[in-house]
């Protein structure tokens, strides 16, 4: 795949998406084997009670206090690029009493209404369509602010993580739960490149009668920065506190950045 940059990675991942809108969330299971459902659990218990686990550090980190007071009635939580809301319903499991979920894709959101609906849950999460490099909200607006498996997407990951950091309350949570690099040597490295080069994007003309979507995904991942390389930058946003916990034998990271409080 062509290395596409700003307004033409814009137009062919919006593209590719309302392709496959209808059959991601089943693509997403037969790729990680069911696991993205876990991850996205551990990600929003990360999210809300701030525990650490066995984390990486890419900063000293002080010692976190479990659930906080962020639990009150009028937090929110924002889920950035939401797709079919997974992320944003997984919050609200969590305890979260309301999630505005955004996303691009007006197919998407769609598809995020009726699965909250479908679930009970329409009445507390607002989904809106919206753009991740100039959310539409004004700072310090959500105790915490997430994305699953969506930042690879974006055509500038500063201004991504730049615009979750504004609208992060002082003292809230950014988290971001992503397909990392893995190192160039190894052998479960070498199997997961494999399976990513040559049978997801089969998985996905099977399912999907789409594989050149999921030629895109292998592609994307190689271009996007490593777990380490992902903290400096959510550093770089202005974020403090910044730890990552590797799953999936190091395919995947969670990354937890915190906005810091005003004096």
């Amino acid at each position: 795949m062509v290395n596409l940059q700003g307004d033409e990675k814009t137009a062919y991942v919006r593209a590719m998406f309302n392709r496959i809108a209808r059959r991601y969330d089943l693509l997403n299971t037969a790729i990680s084997g069911g696991m993205h459902h876990r991850w996205r659990r551990l990600a929003a218990r990360m999210a809300v009670d701030g525990v650490p686990l066995p984390l990486g550090l890419s900063s000293t980190l002080s010692a976190t206090k479990g659930k906080e007071e962020g639990l009150g009635e009028g937090s929110r939580a924002l889920d950035v690029a939401t797709g079919t809301g997974d992320f944003a319903l997984a919050l609200l499991a969590k305890g979260v009493p309301r999630v505005v979920g955004l996303d691009f894709l007006p197919s998407m959101i769609a598809l995020a209404e009726a699965k909250a609906r479908r679930k009970k849950h329409r009445a507390r999460v607002s989904l809106v369509v919206g753009d991740a490099l100039h959310l539409p909200f004004p700072p310090d607006s959500f105790q915490w602010v997430t994305s699953g498996f969506n930042m690879r997407n974006v055509a500038d990951l500063e201004l991504a993580l730049a615009e979750m950091a504004r609208v992060a309350r002082p003292g809230g949570r950014v988290v971001i739960l992503e397909i990392t690099p893995l190192p160039p040597k190894g052998f479960f490295p070498h199997l997961f490149r494999w399976y990513f080069s040559a049978v997801t994007p089969l998985i996905g003309q099977l399912l999907a009668g789409d594989r050149e979507a999921y030629t895109y995904l292998p592609s994307s991942v190689l271009r996007f920065p490593d777990a380490p390389a992902l903290a400096k930058k959510m550093e770089a946003a202005g974020l403090t506190q910044v730890r990552y916990r590797l799953l999936g034998f190091g395919s995947t990271a969670v990354h937890v950045g915190e906005k810091p409080a005003r004096e």
